[in-house]
C-alpha cells in the first residue's frame, strides 16, 4: 500500500465449519447487510474431530471464495489435546480464556507439523488456495512456530499482530473481539471495541474478528455493524490475504 491509499479494515469470521455454519451465515448476512466487502473466513476441516463432509457447505464456501472471499485455514480440530498444563497461567489460557479450544497452544513442532499438512491436504483436495493459517484462539507454541513457518503460508496472526511471514515482519494490530460466553463479556466487550478501534484510528490496520457465537446476540450483531459502518468511511476493506501482499509488497519498495 503506498501512503496515498487509505488505511485497511480486515473482517474475519472464524471456526468455520458444517457444525457452525448455521450461525456463520448469520455473520455474513450481518456484514452484507452493511456492505459487500471481502471477507476472510477461518475455516477448521475437522472441527473438534467431526468427520462430517456437507457437500452443500463446501459449495457455499465455494462460492464465496469466487466471490471474491478468502478462505484460510484456522486449525485442524480446534481443540487442545496435548498434556494438561502445569503452570497456572498456562492453565488459565488452555482451559478457562480458550475453553480448551487452543489446539496449537502446546503441540511440539512435529505434531503441529502433521496437522497442517492435514489440513493443507485438505483445502488441496478442493483446489482451494489457502495462503494464511490463524491458530485457534490465535496461540501458537514456540514449537508450533517453527511448523508454521516450515508451510507455505504468507501470513499468519495472534492476539495483536499481523506476521507478514516472507519477511518475518509483525505489525502490531490488536484485534476487536467480542465476548459472547456470558452476560459480563456480552455488555463489557463492545465497550472496549469502540475504544480500542479509536486508540488504532491512525493505524495501518485494523482487525475484527466475528465468532458463529456472536451471532446468538443480536446486539453484538448491531454493535459490529455500526463498526463496520463506521470503520469504511476512513478505512479499505480487504481479505488477509490482500494486506498481507499488499503490506508485504510496500515494504519491499521502501
Amino acid at each position: 500500500m503506498s501512503p496515498a491509499e487509505p488505511k485497511a479494515l480486515c473482517v474475519s469470521i472464524h471456526d468455520v465449519a458444517p457444525a457452525t455454519w448455521r450461525d456463520c451465515r448469520r455473520l455474513l448476512a450481518a456484514v452484507r447487510a452493511v456492505a459487500e466487502i471481502p471477507l476472510t473466513l477461518l475455516v477448521v476441516p475437522r472441527f473438534h474431530h467431526s468427520a462430517v463432509d456437507s457437500a452443500a457447505y463446501e459449495a457455499m464456501l465455494g462460492e464465496l471464495l469466487a466471490q471474491g472471499h478468502e478462505l484460510a485455514l484456522h486449525g485442524y480440530f480446534h481443540l487442545d489435546t496435548a498434556p494438561p498444563p502445569g503452570r497456572w497461567r498456562d492453565r488459565f489460557l488452555r482451559t478457562v480464556y480458550t475453553e480448551g479450544e487452543g489446539e496449537f497452544a502446546a503441540l511440539d513442532a512435529a505434531q503441529a507439523l502433521r496437522r497442517l499438512e492435514l489440513g493443507l491436504a485438505w483445502f488441496g483436495r478442493r483446489n482451494w488456495p489457502v495462503k494464511g493459517f490463524v491458530a485457534p484462539a490465535w496461540l501458537l507454541s514456540k514449537e508450533a512456530w517453527s511448523a508454521v513457518r516450515a508451510c507455505p503460508f504468507e501470513y499468519t496472526t495472534t492476539m495483536c499482530y499481523f506476521h507478514c511471514l516472507a519477511r518475518q515482519e509483525a505489525l502490531f494490530a490488536p484485534a476487536l473481539v467480542y465476548a459472547a460466553r456470558n452476560g459480563v463479556g456480552r455488555s463489557l466487550s463492545p465497550r472496549c471495541a469502540r475504544p480500542l478501534a479509536w486508540l488504532q484510528r491512525s493505524a495501518p490496520l485494523v482487525r475484527l474478528a466475528l465468532h458463529p457465537r456472536d451471532a446468538r446476540h443480536p446486539q453484538l450483531l448491531r454493535h459490529a455493524q455500526k463498526l463496520i459502518e463506521d470503520l469504511l468511511d476512513t478505512r479499505r476493506a480487504l481479505t488477509k490475504a490482500a494486506f498481507a501482499q499488499a503490506w508485504c509488497a510496500r515494504h519491499r519498495s521502501a
